[in-house]
């Protein structure tokens, strides 16, 4: 344990590592990642707390049993990567008539426990077993970037099969860039179909808040009027995707009693976000 401690505290005092992303929680005690968790670091005269997070690859429920127990005494939480998730969103991408509804309502972190996950599409355990994501990945990651939590964005995903699509509404960089402006607050779905889910983001501090919708038909787009927070006020789309159109979305307005509609291409997404 000595050891451990005095080579994480040189990997961030000295080296100037920020955190840790723990391997294979399975195979050590809770207690070891608590105590690198809690240890008190200093970085240029001042306190430093890391951040972790770990792999624990199983079931939700495990998961968090697993992380209530690291967390149980732990001054600087560690969070977890949400694998039942990620394969939720592999279905939805691979899979021909896959339900929203599985989606939202599916066994995941996110959904029980938002506050201690970090949501993925990609990494390299998944890819190296032949397991990657094959069809329309855009979905996934328009998913967990508008999504509570703390979405992680596969290196190669963003630069070497290229859809960050720089300059571009249509990949991950504007996607990135509506998580950091707008995506803050409570998740509220406003509407669930099999084909068609539409929630918002309810905004916090200086972000805004955000509507998010995910079309799965194959054939057209597809929308719906809901009840928003926000009265008499106009949008526009910051990030949108379509597997066969990219044309930009309307801008869409709400009314007195905060319902508006709005839309999203076949097989695609649209991230409308309250006008200043």
């Amino acid at each position: 344990y000595a050891e451990i401690l005095k080579l994480m505290r040189w990997l961030v005092e000295e080296i100037g590592f920020d955190g840790f992303r723990y391997d294979f929680v399975k195979g050590y005690g809770a207690n070891t990642i608590t105590a690198i968790q809690e240890y008190r670091y200093m970085r240029n005269g001042s306190p430093f707390i890391p951040y972790g997070v770990a792999e624990y690859w199983d079931s939700a429920t495990n998961t968090l049993n697993w992380v209530n127990d690291a967390n149980f005494s732990n001054s600087n939480p560690v969070d977890a990567f949400d694998f039942p998730l990620r394969e939720l969103l592999k279905s939805m991408c691979d899979q021909y008539g896959f339900s929203l509804k599985s989606l939202v309502n599916g066994d995941s972190i996110l959904r029980a426990q938002p506050q201690s996950t970090v949501t993925f599409v990609e990494n390299h355990d998944l890819r190296d077993e032949g397991r990657p994501v094959t069809n329309d990945k855009l979905l996934a990651y328009s998913y967990i970037l508008t999504h509570e939590g703390y979405p992680c964005v596969f290196w190669k995903d963003y630069f070497n099969y290229n859809l960050a699509l720089k300059d571009s509404p249509n990949g991950i960089d504007a996607l990135v860039q509506a998580h950091e402006t707008h995506a803050a607050g409570s998740t509220n779905v406003l509407h669930l179909e099999d084909n068609l889910y539409i929630m918002q983001r309810t905004g916090a501090g200086n972000q805004r808040g955000l509507i998010y919708v995910l079309n799965n038909s194959g054939d057209d787009w597809h929308g719906q009027w809901v009840s928003t927070k926000w009265t008499n006020a106009s949008f526009r789309p910051v990030a949108w995707w379509g597997k066969n159109d990219i044309s930009r979305p309307s801008d869409q307005s709400t009314g007195p009693d905060g319902r508006g509609q709005f839309f999203a291409p076949a097989r695609g997404y649209a991230v409308y976000a309250p006008k200043i």
